[in-house]
This record gives structure tokens, C-alpha cells and sequence, in this order.
């Protein structure tokens, strides 16, 4: 049997075909990339996508000039990069490294090479202890890069559930850390306060945190339909999130939270 659960299931298509090809993939995608060109430096600055998959936060950085590299455990997944990346322009291409390897490995898996940002989006919450993922992620930034996380928001488990009209497991998962996902898939959420503690302890200042999907993931859980294809709608939609990811207490009930914090020292 595979090691790798992309491989073996359909977990690969759904993610990278379905789940960003929908507008709130496409949210995600935008919010988290106007939130990192406020805390990256310019291009073209060297940046590691850990777990990075197909490259849908990745490959976007790549076309505004930085140089990317995607590390992944998943073959699966690293396929699909190399599939999506043949359709960016040439220049963007040669932007981008393909690396098979587990997160909790990064720093040997680059050979040392420190990152101007090391990116981390929708990983932690398949992981049982962050931790030892969160000391490589902070050690391969270098003095004054940045380290960006984002993973499920646990002050908000009650969220899914509801939307979809779960109520015994709503009233459960107020209490909870851990839940089934959209994929399917079990996973466990963290809270901006604990994951800032965490990286302090590695070396990096946390700096700000964001929400990341609120609005449209109500929307999707409850049962509306919103066309991908309505590019009027979309930019509004997306204009709306980032606004909302910014403030309070919108970003305090969005599913999911983005943390930015700068190295300032090693651990």
C-alpha cells in the first residue's frame, strides 16, 4: 500500500481540481497572497511553500517575480504542480523548484538554504504536535524573512456543523479541537494565540494575523451555490473577505487564520 494518501485515493483531484477551482478556493488563494505581499519584500526574493502541493498560493508569487520553491511530501501533488506549472509563462517557470519532501525534514531538504518567507498554508492541521513542523519552518527563514501560517481556526469548530444544520455536532464542537473537514478528512484546528506562543519560542516575532474565509464559506456550507464563472461577483466576494480578514471580530469566527510572524533570532 502507498504511503501517500494523495496517490492512493482521490484526495489529489478534489484538492487541486475542485476545492480551488471553486470561488472560495479562489478567495483563499487571494486573500493570503494580498496579506503576504504586505509582509514579503519585494521580488525577487527567494520564498519556500511547505506543503505546497500544486502550487495554488505558490505559483501566483512566482508570476510577480519571486523565486519559489514548493516542497511536498506528495508525489500526487507534485505531479499536479508540474501539470499546472507547463501553463505558466516561461519566465514564471524557471521561478520555480519541485521538491519531495516531508515538512518536518525542510531545512536538510534544502540543503540549508535560508528564505526571505517560508509559506505553510493547510498542513498543521493533519499533524497530531505542530510543533516540530514549526521549528523547521522558523529555521528556514532567514534573519528578518517572514514565516506564514495558515491552518484552522479552533475558536471557531462550530462553524461547519452548523451551516450545516449538524446540530448535535455543533453543540459538540465548542469544545472540541478536532473535526471532519470539507475533504472529508479528520483534522485538528489551533488558535493564533497558541501558534504566535510557538514561534516565539523558535526565533520569530509574531507580527499580525488575519482571518481567512468567512463570508463565503457560510455561504458554501449553507448550501448556496456561487458560480465561478461570475467574474463581478467573484471580485466582490474577494474584495469583501480581504476587508473582513483584516478586522474585528470578523476574523475571530473565520474557519480558518493566517499568521505572519518575522525572524528575529535563531532558536
Amino acid at each position: 500500500m502507498s504511503d501517500d494518501p494523495w496517490a492512493s485515493t482521490s484526495l489529489a483531484n478534489l484538492f487541486v481540481d475542485e476545492t480551488y477551482a471553486s470561488v472560495k478556493g479562489y478567495v483563499r488563494t487571494y486573500v493570503l497572497h494580498h496579506h503576504l505581499l504586505e509582509h514579503l519584500p519585494k521580488p525577487p526574493a527567494k520564498l519556500l511553500d511547505v506543503g505546497g502541493g500544486a502550487g495554488n498560493q505558490s505559483f501566483p508569487l512566482a508570476q510577480a517575480g519571486y523565486d519559489v520553491t514548493i516542497l511536498d511530501p506528495s508525489s500526487a501533488m507534485l505531479d499536479k504542480a508540474r501539470q499546472r506549472l507547463e501553463l505558466l509563462p516561461v519566465d514564471a517557470q524557471q521561478r520555480v523548484t519541485l521538491l519531495q519532501a516531508d515538512g518536518e525534514h525542510a531545512y536538510e531538504a534544502v540543503v540549508g538554504q535560508r528564505f526571505a518567507g517560508v509559506l505553510c498554508h493547510g498542513v498543521l492541521g493533519y499533524l497530531e504536535d505542530p510543533e516540530p513542523l514549526i521549528a523547521e519552518l522558523c529555521r528556514c527563514a532567514e534573519p528578518g524573512g517572514i514565516v506564514s501560517i495558515m491552518t484552522g481556526n479552533a475558536n471557531a469548530m462550530a462553524v461547519q456543523p452548523a451551516l450545516e444544520r449538524r446540530w448535535a455536532d455543533a453543540l459538540a464542537s465548542f469544545d472540541v479541537r478536532t473535526g471532519i473537514g470539507v475533504l472529508g478528512v479528520r483534522g485538528r484546528a489551533d488558535t493564533a494565540e497558541e501558534l504566535s506562543e510557538m514561534i516565539a519560542r523558535h526565533g520569530v516575532d509574531p507580527e499580525r494575523w488575519y482571518g481567512t474565509w468567512l463570508f463565503v464559506d457560510w455561504l458554501e456550507l449553507g448550501g448556496t451555490k456561487l458560480d465561478p464563472t461570475d467574474t463581478t461577483e467573484i471580485a466582490a466576494i474577494a474584495a469583501v473577505e480581504l476587508e473582513a480578514s483584516r478586522r474585528d471580530p470578523y476574523r475571530q469566527v473565520s474557519r480558518a487564520f493566517h499568521l505572519i510572524g518575522r525572524k528575529i533570532r535563531d532558536s
